[in-house]
């Protein structure tokens, strides 16, 4: 039995002991068309941004390639009226120069609103994707006056970086951020894993900053979630929400958690047909204001037969 430590063996202890209580609710996810970015044939989209909303329309960044997974990507974006039917704009960001640590894919994005601007998080590989697959995964930045770009990388990236230390958690690799205002600073959710450890065994961590840039400082309790392979977190009331998927340890696997304080969660919900690697409209997740609501809609990969991924829509139900 694989043995965790510190602040992971405190969270699934906390879970585990409250999973079966009447008090953890049941949310169901209901899933419809993602009109404009759906099923295409030759076509992948997939590892779908959180949404946020500017003046009238919906925005989303995906990733954007030719093979299933994003290891052969580039970053692209939708607009829509109604979050139901979109038009694909463009290109948002494309693969680095030769030789650097984005050249050959940038993937998983996710959107910060701060500071009147807009800040594109990415996650960037130097390996060229071929069977079987060892990234090496980091995170960086691009910066614009605009949604619709254009956008600009910044000088200090990549913005977070794997462990130096083997027996971190986040030591072989960190993927997929995840971003709020909270406290007046910047709350940066990633997942990381182990050197030596597989994908199943992925984790959830913690970096905060004063500013958008950076420089982002790693949470002394991560990670802070002892599973998860997608990152999704909202502001709920004063605390903060994490929508866990289908990685990680039995207890917590599709569930809604909640942390007062933002680090150490408890399970809440238990959801049925959960989306893979969500992004969620969070209307309140950059206003630090202590008003947060559940999620209720936002896009996740589709996956059918015959079809390479694509965007779907879903809605929580409870």
């Amino acid at each position: 039995m694989k043995l965790l430590f510190g602040a992971a063996a405190t969270l699934l202890m906390a879970v585990a002991a409250q999973a079966d209580e009447p008090n953890t609710k049941l949310l169901k996810v209901e899933y419809s068309e993602a009109k404009g970015i759906g099923p295409e044939k030759g076509v992948m989209r997939r590892d779908p941004s959180d949404i946020i909303k500017v003046n009238d329309h919906f925005y989303v960044w995906y990733s954007k390639g030719n093979i299933s997974p994003g290891y052969d990507a580039t970053v692209w974006y939708a607009t829509s009226p109604d979050g139901h039917t979109w038009t694909e704009k463009g290109m948002a960001l494309d693969k680095g120069e030769p030789g650097t640590w984005e050249a050959a894919s940038v993937f998983t994005p996710n959107i910060l609103v701060a500071e009147g601007r807009y800040w594109l998080f990415y996650t960037g590989t130097s390996r060229e994707f071929a069977r079987p697959f060892n990234p090496d995964s980091t995170i960086g930045i691009a910066v614009s006056d605009s949604p619709e770009g254009p956008w600009e990388r910044l000088a200090t990236n990549p913005a977070l970086k794997n462990s130096d230390k083997r027996e971190d958690f986040d030591s072989h690799l960190v993927d997929d951020a995840c971003l709020i205002k909270r406290d007046g600073k910047y709350w940066f959710y990633y997942k990381g894993r182990q050197l030596g450890k597989s994908p199943a065994q992925t984790q959830m961590g913690l970096a905060i900053a004063d500013h958008p840039q950076g420089p982002y400082v790693k949470h002394e309790e991560n990670p802070v979630i002892p599973g998860n392979h997608e990152v999704l977190v909202w502001p709920q009331g004063t605390g903060v929400a994490a929508m866990i998927g289908k990685v990680g340890p039995k207890e917590i696997t599709n569930s809604i958690l909640y942390a007062e304080e933002g680090i150490r969660f408890t399970k809440t919900h238990k959801v049925i047909n959960g989306p893979r690697a969500g992004g969620a409209y969070r209307s309140e997740a950059f206003t630090d204001d202590g008003t947060g609501k559940q999620i209720d809609w936002g896009v996740h990969i589709g996956i059918r037969k015959g079809s390479l991924p694509y965007i779907q829509r879903f809605d929580l139900r409870e």
